[in-house]
């Protein structure tokens, strides 16, 4: 398939990065093509660059409907940072001009409201919905029902991880000193891990108070990234169910900015909500096809 004068807007939401297609009004890229199309428009030397493409789409349940592929060119159920440039995209563009918006994801519904400054889009408030930490819903292969603060031996070490899911799959560690992680070397190892049937993001995290902590991040089917805004969900939510952070005013720092949530609590489960920017960085048109 020629890409040959596919448009589409080049976002970022603190550093996480992605082009978005609008398939609101019809299909852009058919669907057996998507794979490979994504994984070109992904290529940093080739394509576009990006940690993932977005596509806008239409719901019957929600205002509108959000898709997300990866790198690999696997499609994705959710991304915290992916869905604040969507909510900016789709106001920007007029296709859903509210300030607050329900957005149909592979996750659920997810309910965005925008901060606008001088009529433009800066910040974005995002329930993420709740956790699970059941082991049989994330999925994980463990002789216990939840696999929280539980070691994990890992190449030449272990460490205590908690696992989560959010809509996606996370495992998160806390750590005395996050510069003293190799995350290039345990990241894949762990996100392939054998009890992971279908893989996990690892995200490793040094607090630095109740209220504060760094983070860095390894991505299924993406590598390290600059930020991750489930995996930054998941670790507020696993801090609070630690007793490593308080609920309220939790801010996260990601390599590419920070976030900030407070975590609630629904029908016995943790919940958080999210606020970040999101920035546009340009409009775009493909002038060739695949390399």
């Amino acid at each position: 398939m020629d890409l040959k004068g596919l448009k589409f807007s080049k976002m970022h939401g603190i550093g996480n990065d992605f082009p978005i297609i609008d398939e609101s009004k019809g299909v852009v890229i058919p669907e057996e093509d998507k794979p490979e199309a994504c994984r070109f428009l992904c290529h940093r030397n080739f394509g576009v660059g990006g940690d993932g493409v977005l596509f806008v789409v239409p719901s019957d349940v929600a205002d509108i409907g959000y898709r997300m592929f990866n790198p690999d060119g696997s499609e994705a159920e959710m991304c915290g940072n992916g869905i604040r440039c969507f909510a900016d995209f789709v106001y920007r563009k007029g296709i859903l001009k509210e300030e607050k918006m329900t957005v149909e994801t592979k996750s659920g519904i997810k309910t965005i409201e925008i901060t606008l400054e001088d009529g433009e889009p800066a910040l974005f408030r995002v329930d993420m919905g709740t956790s699970t930490f059941k082991v049989d819903e994330i999925p994980m292969t463990a002789d216990v029902d939840e696999f929280s603060d539980g070691k994990l031996d890992v190449l030449d070490t272990s460490f205590n991880v908690t696992a989560v899911s959010v809509g996606n799959p996370h495992a998160i560690i806390f750590v005395d000193d996050i510069e003293a992680v190799d995350i290039e070397k345990y990241g894949p190892a762990i996100e392939c891990h054998e009890v992971f049937p279908e893989k996990i993001n690892v995200h490793f995290v040094q607090a630095v108070s109740k209220t504060e902590a760094v983070m860095k991040t390894w991505e299924r089917g993406a590598g390290v990234t600059l930020a991750c805004g489930t995996g930054a969900t998941s670790t507020a939510i696993a801090g609070v169910k630690l007793g490593v952070f308080d609920t309220e005013n939790i801010l996260l720092h990601l390599p590419g900015g920070y976030l900030k949530f407070n975590v609630y609590e629904k029908d016995g489960k943790l919940g958080a909500c999210m606020e970040g920017p999101a920035k546009l960085v340009y409009d775009g048109e493909i002038q060739r096809g695949y390399y």
